[in-house]
């Protein structure tokens, strides 16, 4: 509740006026709360003589000695953990938990490898920051980006990840009120699970008028494509570029976009200028097998398939892909084989349904293909945005059985014909 601030072993409670360290509850003065109070709120930052007798004191003429009285009985108070609390001459007192800082640039590190390993270790940083400090949003935004790629990536099953990702986003807005990122973020999760294209491009658009970034651009790249807005989607992604040409996925949106137009050649390319600079993304390289793929350079495809599932082990329909080459390919043996393992793997992993279809449809089994799409529906797979635009998906396409299941996936949010490749 946002009535009552946690923050280390310390609880406030902003109603009653009471302060508990460890489940303890400790006698302060009515001023030396609100003094306590004011450093919580702008914990980490320092806060001078004229701050804090406008906040803690509300304005009413006291002297700096009473200012480091009070703070002294704060500490006092704190016992051991007093030290929490310094000053520094000219800047004034700050309130910070030792290592809080560390923690949260460890955890976006860890998100930045875009593994499920790494983003579950980044979630588990993030946590602790929010157990320490109730009111720390950037603990609250990054256990939001950690839920929402763990989806999105096909790590973890959207439903069972979805409502993590929409309390913390919640909790993080309460904090911070309605940030650029956050909004980008929101934005993200309207296109791909909430399937509100028109939604998603209006907070997309709020976001980048507050304040451009590549990411955002690069994700109104993906919403454009999956409106079949082929052009504007480019547009964006040379936006993005223009805003932070490193972003490591500019390139594999731009062979996604390729990929749409039909256009493999460039699409190789794309991929090939992308891997330079980030070799291990393993979503940048699966774009580029995919390529590969469909300029019928099969064996480089697999080369690359099975160069992704070295560096990314965990992400399962990596090797549905792979299966998939082999089939169209003819090699249907060895795909019917990594199809069995795929199999053994859903009893105990989660595996998109979305590629297992796909998969299915290449060795013949159109009606167990059509199931797992319809299963993927009810999952509602992150890859579903992808539906009307992913050249993958063509031969289902032609299926009588496919735009019901369309229409339950997005109802009116899409024209009934868009472009696809």
């Amino acid at each position: 509740m946002l009535n009552q601030i946690s923050f280390g072993v310390l609880t406030l409670d902003l109603d009653a006026r009471r302060v508990w360290r460890e489940s303890v509850e400790l006698k302060l003065r009515a001023q030396a709360f609100h003094a306590l109070r004011v450093l919580i709120e702008k914990r980490g930052q320092y806060v001078d003589y004229d701050q804090l007798i406008h906040e803690a004191w509300r304005g009413n003429v006291v002297s700096r000695h009473t200012v480091n009285t009070t703070i002294g009985a704060v500490r006092k108070a704190l016992g051991e953990y007093g030290s929490w609390i310094s000053y520094w001459p000219k800047l004034g007192y700050r309130l910070q938990v030792p290592g809080s800082d560390d923690l949260i640039r460890t955890a976006w590190h860890c998100w930045d490898r875009r593994t499920r390993e790494g983003l579950e270790n980044a979630l588990s940083y993030f946590q602790r920051v929010a157990s320490q400090d109730s009111m720390e949003h950037r603990a609250f935004e990054g256990i939001a980006h950690c839920y929402l790629m763990l989806a999105l990536y096909g790590m973890l099953p959207p439903r069972e990840v979805h409502p993590g990702f929409e309390e913390a986003l919640a909790r993080a807005v309460a904090l911070k009120g309605w940030t650029p990122e956050l909004r980008s973020m929101r934005a993200h999760d309207l296109h791909m699970f909430e399937h509100k294209f028109e939604d998603a491009e209006a907070e997309y658009l709020r976001s980048l008028r507050d304040k451009p970034s590549a990411q955002t651009y690069v994700r109104l790249a993906l919403l454009h494509s999956s409106m079949g807005r082929l052009e504007d989607a480019l547009m964006a992604t040379t936006k993005a570029r223009k805003s932070d040409p490193l972003w490591p996925t500019i390139a594999a949106t731009e062979v996604f976009i390729d990929l749409c137009r039909g256009d493999f050649e460039a699409a190789i390319v794309s991929a090939k200028n992308g891997l330079e600079l980030h070799p291990y993304l393993h979503l940048g390289r699966t774009y580029y097998a995919q390529a590969l793929e469909y300029a019928g350079r099969v064996e480089e495809a697999l080369t690359q398939y099975r160069l992704t599932r070295v560096i990314a082990p965990d992400i399962t329909w990596v090797r549905a892909l792979e299966a998939r080459c082999l089939a169209r390919s003819g090699r249907l043996q060895e795909a019917e084989d990594l199809a069995e393992e795929m199999v053994a793997t859903h009893l105990t992993e989660y595996v998109d349904a979305y590629y297992v279809a796909l998969l299915l449809d290449a060795l013949g089994h159109r009606d167990d293909a059509i199931a797992e799409l319809e299963r993927a529906v009810e999952e509602n797979s992150a890859t579903l945005y992808m539906l009307d635009v992913d050249p993958k998906l063509e031969p289902l396409r032609a299926d009588r059985r496919f735009q019901p299941l369309r229409n339950k996936m997005f109802g009116l949010e899409l024209p009934d014909s868009v472009h696809s490749a």
